[in-house]
């Protein structure tokens, strides 16, 4: 399958009229700031609230093809993931990373080569304090994401099911 073959959009209408919860839309409030291709992959979680302790423990740790779900709270003070964070997800076989939050270094998150999802660029990095929480369910702009989900995102959108519901790129 390659990448054009799965669609946020043709999910979507797939998926009309859901009204159990196992289909989930996020909404088009984050941005492209890494590589421009489309991913999906099993999701784990993170609560991250402004300090990336755990985002850090994450992608220093095999991806396993699965997808980063980062739960900054929507804060726009401080950058979760940056150009090292990213060289190491793309290195440890991360399929993408979604942040509800900042990310920093610009160029350097688009040359790491995985697809990263976020609020806003902020320059300024968090503080470490060995906060935040794994593998629990968080809330990503208002919609409810939980361990083992599945999310698609490409250039329309991004959507999460609670199963594998299309093949992966």
């Amino acid at each position: 399958m390659t990448v054009s073959s799965f669609s946020t959009c043709d999910l979507c209408d797939a998926h009309e009229g859901e009204a159990s919860g196992a289909f989930r839309v996020l909404p088009p409030a984050l941005r492209d700031f890494g590589a421009p291709r489309a991913f999906c992959g099993p999701v784990h979680t993170l609560r991250a609230p402004e300090d990336n302790s755990r985002v850090r423990e994450a992608v220093n740790s095999p991806g396993q093809g699965r997808v980063l779900v980062i739960d900054g709270g929507g804060s726009l003070r401080y950058a979760l993931v940056g150009g090292n964070l990213a060289v190491a997800a793309a290195r440890n076989g991360w399929a993408g990373i979604v942040v509800d939050g900042c990310v920093r270094d610009a160029a350097e998150l688009r040359a790491a080569g995985i697809p990263i999802r976020a609020l806003a660029l902020m320059p300024l990095r968090t503080t470490k304090r060995g906060e935040g929480q794994a593998g629990e369910p968080v809330r990503i702009q208002g919609v409810w994401v939980r361990p083992g989900d599945w999310l698609y995102a490409d250039e329309d959108g991004i959507v999460v099911a609670d199963r594998q519901i299309a093949e992966r790129p």
